[in-house]
């Protein structure tokens, strides 16, 4: 019996050894094409999400000539003349008065963002460690107000706006900075950040301040804020990037002909960007409007840059407990 069970493994053991080898350089090429398929997926939609930022660059290297004949890159032997020219045009045009423009949105950057923390930390805090009847109820309907797109609140603003004589046409800078700050102290989104963040502080360091005769507004800024310091850096980096690329309610608002009270995305949609040509019309300069934006963007991808692990540390430590 022993000699016959060995002679049924020598006749099957070469065979399953030879079909452990094929399955294994089966399972090596299907791995391969998976990850050819993955990586050229994956360029593919890289390509898509970097190519209006690199002809953005290449365009303002280029000739307004060329840019209009659909050139994709500078292929002018003059570059560094076509560079001088676009970026020193678009820096002393009088119609885009770039530093004053980007004071004016710094301004209204840290305005929104600073004031924006402020009211997301006590309301926060209030969420999550105050006790009160209807505080769920109360927080679920806040939430519920992010599903209105941030669009719709156009229309109630700008009449808020106007009823607060903040909205016409010889509105002053003071006015314009308060029409673009207001709207946007709260941003429901970050104090359902933060709380999830507050949440995550053990109870018993509240008791613990109580004990040593702390204060419910003395323990927020003394042991929790400096706890949940990663998550408010990341709140001030997107605040003050969504402020910074705000578009539709800057344009709605700022009503005065002045350019030099305008914020850099409005303003580059503006009129500065063209020339008087020889027969008395005016002609758009697309090469200058490059230079703008790129003027425009490179801060927030240096900011992006320098800060993005805080962005990422905060996001992963408010969405661990959920």
């Amino acid at each position: 019996m022993e000699k016959d069970i060995q002679t049924h493994l020598t006749l099957i053991i070469p065979h399953r050894k030879g079909d452990i080898k094929k399955t294994e350089k089966r399972d090596r090429i299907l791995h391969v094409l998976s990850l050819i398929v993955i990586y050229l997926f994956l360029s593919f939609f890289a390509f898509i999400v970097i190519f209006p930022f690199y002809y953005m660059i290449a365009a303002s290297f280029m000739t307004e000539s060329q840019l209009t004949t659909g050139g994709f890159f500078p292929t002018d032997g003059n570059i560094l003349e076509n560079i001088a020219f676009n970026y020193s045009h678009t820096v002393t045009n009088e119609g885009f008065p770039y530093f004053r423009l980007v004071l004016n949105t710094i301004v209204v950057g840290l305005g929104t963002t600073c004031g924006s923390l402020v009211i997301t930390i006590l309301s926060a805090f209030a969420f999550s460690k105050l006790e009160f009847k209807g505080r769920e109820i109360l927080f679920t309907i806040f939430l519920a107000t992010m599903m209105i797109p941030g669009e719709m609140m156009v229309i109630t603003n700008y009449i808020t706006m106007s009823n607060l004589d903040l909205a016409y046409a010889d509105q002053n800078q003071f006015q314009v900075y308060l029409t673009l700050i207001l709207p946007f102290l709260c941003n429901v989104f970050y104090i359902y950040l933060l709380r999830q963040n507050f949440k995550q502080i053990p109870n018993e360091l509240y008791l613990a301040a109580k004990v040593d005769g702390k204060s419910d507004w003395q323990y927020l800024w003394k042991v929790m804020v400096p706890l949940a310091m990663p998550t408010l850096i990341t709140i001030f980096i997107l605040q003050f990037i969504e402020s910074w690329n705000s578009y539709v309610w800057p344009r709605t608002i700022i009503l005065s002909n002045n350019p030099e009270f305008s914020v850099l995305s409005v303003a580059l949609r503006g009129t500065a960007f063209r020339y008087l040509d020889r027969l008395d019309q005016w002609r758009p300069m697309y090469t200058w409007q490059m230079a703008a934006t790129v003027l425009t963007t490179v801060p927030l991808l240096i900011l992006f840059i320098f800060f993005r692990k805080y962005i990422m540390r905060g996001i992963a430590r408010a969405g661990i407990k959920g």
